[in-house]
């Protein structure tokens, strides 16, 4: 099925760890497709680089003909990933729920074929379950494997709450490794005790052990925490050509190599070239503009990229207004400075605007506001800006 160059490089690139390496090895020589599991809880409506990171690990297993289980956590979403978090997550509808599954499957036929997915929602066993199927369940697993979790005992430990639902949500995703009787799962280094617990409970079931493939974290825009939709630190695969551009040039310039390498599909070699270039006297911006065109290309076009590039150098670097700016229709009257972007979804409180204004981040048709007590009377054509990347003009 695959020539020993393929496998080395499905199982070298961009991989942090696997359990078990020879067995998993063992499997991909035989002749056989496997059955690759991936979870996802749409908790938002969109798909970001991070993930990209694992989805083009799993276009490499469909290149080489195994079968992509793309599994959509329409019911662990009820309750939500508790990895890495220091309090519960917020619950959504049912109706939030499908239309951001929905919006999924749309952007992940950016990089798989999604004809040739396996496309299932874990509803589809979950919503089946008596409260005694949910007990013998439960009963694999102990107390003090679930609570030594590093992620729960911090929770405990600072006296923050960590509630039932929360604690039963590694042992849903093992068990559906069972329904969907992986070969192989496939997440990130924060999953990796939920993905133990998959070849935990098959073991438990008499069934064949999934192994196990951990891939390394893209840290977000914010130089900080991994890439997340909640912590709004992530560039969307969706995103317009602009978004993108504009959100890849902030990052920090110590996390170019990173994203270099676990977002483009860029060469070995070439990377070394670009991290010569990094310690020579080459601008860190001239690298990131490089990057930011990589990016954008891959998820729209080289046309698209060039444009954006243009967009930006006008926009940052010339102090041009983009030109692709959403119009909001506001009633035309005087209007505390406050209030106005308030009204233009552009801040959500009175306390965050007067602080973008003190820093002297918001401007009115290319003139910065410094009065956060200023009355503006708003005029049709009006371009407001926050910051470096957020713009309305009024209808």
């Amino acid at each position: 099925m695959a020539n020993s160059t393929n496998i080395n490089h499905l199982l070298e690139h961009n991989v942090d760890e696997i359990i078990d390496l020879a067995s998993l090895t063992q499997k991909l020589n035989s002749s056989k497709p496997l059955r690759i599991k991936l979870g996802v809880d749409p908790t938002r409506p969109d798909l970001h680089l991070g993930h990209a990171v694992t989805l083009f690990k799993l276009k490499e297993f469909q290149e080489l003909g195994h079968i992509i289980i793309f599994l959509i956590g329409d019911y662990t979403t009820r309750i939500g990933d508790p990895s890495g978090r220091s309090a519960t997550r917020p619950a959504l509808t049912e109706e939030e729920i499908e239309h951001n599954a929905q919006t999924y499957l749309d952007q992940v036929g950016k990089i798989l074929n999604i004809d040739k997915c396996e496309i299932r929602r874990n509803s589809e066993w979950f919503s089946q379950m008596t409260f005694a199927d949910i007990i013998k369940l439960l009963s694999q697993v102990t107390v003090a494997q679930i609570l030594d979790r590093e992620d729960f005992k911090n929770r405990l430990g600072n006296n923050i709450d960590l509630a039932m639902h929360e604690i039963i949500y590694p042992i849903m995703q093992g068990y559906d490794s069972i329904q969907l009787k992986a070969d192989i799962e496939l997440g990130g280094v924060d999953q990796k005790l939920n993905l133990l617990m998959g070849r935990h409970l098959m073991k438990k079931f008499d069934l064949p052990e999934q192994d196990i493939m951990v891939m390394p974290l893209l840290i977000g825009i914010d130089g900080v925490k991994k890439m997340s939709k909640s912590l709004d630190n992530y560039i969307g695969i969706s995103e317009s050509p602009d978004q993108q551009f504009g959100k890849v040039m902030s990052i920090p310039d110590n996390l170019i190599i990173d994203y270099w390498k676990l977002c483009t599909h860029i060469s070995d070699d070439e990377l070394t070239n670009i991290q010569k270039e990094l310690s020579s006297n080459t601008n860190p911006r001239d690298i990131k503009i490089q990057l930011a065109k990589a990016i954008v290309a891959m998820y729209h076009d080289a046309g698209a990229a060039d444009q954006a590039e243009t967009n930006f150098i006008n926009t940052f670097q010339k102090g041009e207004t983009p030109p692709d700016i959403p119009t909001i229709t506001i009633e035309l009257i005087p209007t505390p400075i406050a209030d106005l972007l308030i009204n233009t979804a552009l801040t959500t409180s009175k306390s965050e605007a007067r602080r973008l204004i003190e820093q002297k981040g918001v401007k009115i048709d290319q003139q910065t506001i410094t009065n956060p007590e200023a009355v503006i009377t708003p005029m049709s054509g009006m371009v407001i800006q926050i910051g470096k990347r957020k713009f309305v003009r009024l209808g």
